[in-house]
This record gives C-alpha cells, sequence and structure tokens, in this order.
C-alpha cells in the first residue's frame, strides 16, 4: 500500500515538474473580478449571446470547439487544453470572473481586451452563458 501511494506522489510530482497540466485545471480570476457587474440588462441578453454566439464562430470555436467544450481542432496540442466552457467549473463563475479571463487570457489563450471591444467582451460572456443550458 505504502508503495502505491509512494508511486501516486511521485507520478504526480513529475508531472508537475514536467509541467503537464490537466485539463481541470483551476485559473482563478482575482478576487476583484467578481465585483465587475455585467452591464447587459436581462432585456438585452439573448441579443447580446446571439452577437457573443458570431464572435465565439469566429474566434473562440477553433480552440473551444463548436459547442463549447474545449475540443476544438486548434486546441488539440494546447497545454493545458482548452477548457470545457459548458461545465460546472466554467458556468459556476459569476460574470466578471469570465469576462476578466477573457479579457485577460492565459498561456496560449488570447489576450482579448485590447481586440475585442468591451461590450463583444459581455455579448461573448453572454453567449458563455448559454451554453451550459
Amino acid at each position: 500500500m505504502k508503495q502505491y501511494i509512494l508511486y501516486i506522489l511521485l507520478s504526480f510530482f513529475l508531472l508537475s515538474f514536467a509541467g503537464i497540466k490537466l485539463q481541470e485545471d483551476r485559473w482563478k480570476a482575482p478576487e476583484g473580478a467578481k465585483s465587475l457587474k455585467n452591464p447587459i440588462s436581462a432585456q438585452q441578453k439573448q441579443e447580446s449571446a446571439a452577437r457573443g454566439a458570431k464572435i465565439f464562430k469566429t474566434r473562440c470555436m477553433i480552440c473551444h470547439g463548436t459547442q463549447g467544450k474545449g475540443d476544438g481542432i486548434g486546441g488539440k496540442a494546447l497545454n493545458p487544453k482548452p477548457q470545457n466552457l459548458t461545465s460546472s467549473m466554467v458556468q459556476s463563475q459569476v460574470d466578471g470572473e469570465i469576462f476578466w479571463k477573457i479579457t485577460n487570457g492565459r498561456n496560449d489563450m488570447i489576450k482579448w481586451g485590447p481586440i475585442l471591444t468591451e461590450d463583444q467582451r459581455w455579448d461573448l460572456v453572454n453567449y458563455v452563458r448559454t451554453l451550459g443550458n
């Protein structure tokens, strides 16, 4: 039993040392991101999500896949893999956290802040919300 536990710990250490990250990598936005409020009203969210879907198809789908499950062709060689945007791990985050991540990027994910307008990034947040349904 001790050898088994030692083997697991050693394997985990080697994976960490080699820079290999697990797909369910926890990417945490800073605490302040939670206070970012979605400026799109409830009445406008459907329109916003439709605009976000168009942006997603041209900018995000290549890595996150057609249904946002992180299985796009462009993401196959990435490490860590693109997140499954339908997962509870993503969907349980507040809008401000998702907005912050879209804005700032990480690793191979593009920093969209300088490329997309603030409104476009909120449209993407609203689209991501539809993926959890």
